[in-house]
């Protein structure tokens, strides 16, 4: 198989996850579609070196993680359109998923995680959703596994208080 078979390939099998994850981590669709075509720009890149060892996925996750902490530092995106309070969970054409808790809990947990702090919101969804490690978690955001484990504690708690509060 060549280069670019072998790439598009990996694509084709996992941009969906990726662009969710790129979600979780910004919380807004487009954005998070930017985060994915960023990540696999320098996922081409860098592909013979990563393929060979397999850890393209992971690599696409640490620069869609870092690109948004990039973004975030951006004067210009710290302002946010009036026009965001309105948007809805799911962006234009993102489908529901099929089995799990329905659309309302999941609009709440969603909601929940997105009111998290930056790096509370990441340590959760690496964590927790993507089910890493906390070795693998520091080392993806590039920090020490107790502040990991200190995140992972601090943004749990308070999604708990958030979502009991709102039952």
């Amino acid at each position: 198989m060549s280069r670019d078979s072998e790439f598009s390939a990996f694509v084709a099998a996992r941009r969906t996850h990726l662009r969710r994850v790129a979600y979780a981590c910004c919380g807004d669709w487009h954005r998070a579609e930017d985060l994915v075509q960023t990540s696999l720009v320098k996922l081409y890149v860098a592909w013979p070196r990563l393929h060979r060892d397999g850890r393209e996925e992971a690599y696409a996750r640490r620069i869609i993680v870092r690109a948004d902490v990039d973004e975030r530092r951006r004067p210009w995106r710290r302002e946010v359109p009036s026009s965001r309070a309105g948007e809805t969970l799911h962006g234009a054409g993102e489908p529901a998923a099929e089995t799990g808790p329905g659309l309302e809990e999941r609009s709440e947990l969603f909601a929940a995680v997105q009111a998290l702090p930056a790096q509370q919101r990441k340590v959760v969804v690496l964590r927790h959703w993507l089910g890493l490690s906390v070795a693998e978690t520091a080392e993806e955001l590039g920090i020490s596994e107790g502040t990991v484990k200190s995140h992972s504690s601090r943004g749990l708690a308070a999604l708990q208080r958030t979502l009991t509060t709102s039952d």
